[in-house]
C-alpha cells in the first residue's frame, strides 16, 4: 500500500483542534517528547517500514523548502 499523500481526514479540523487541545499546558520540551511519542505509536500502527521512510523524507522535505 502507498503512502497516502491526498487529503484523508473527513474532518481535518477537527484533527487539528484535538492536537492543539493535545499540547495545551505542556512545556515546549513535553510537547517534543509528545510529539516523538505519537509518532512512534502512529509508525507501529502503520507497520511497513517502506511507507515509514517515505513519510520521514516527505515531512523533511516540506520544512527544508
Amino acid at each position: 500500500m502507498p503512502l497516502i499523500v491526498e487529503p484523508n481526514l473527513p474532518a481535518p479540523d477537527a484533527f487539528y483542534e484535538t492536537l492543539i487541545d493535545t499540547h495545551c499546558g505542556l512545556t515546549d520540551e513535553q510537547s517534543a517528547e509528545m510529539n516523538a511519542a505519537l509518532i512512534l505509536l502512529l509508525a507501529n500502527h502503520i507497520g511497513d517500514m517502506e511507507i515509514i521512510r517515505e513519510a520521514l523524507q516527505r515531512a523533511r522535505q516540506s520544512v527544508q523548502g
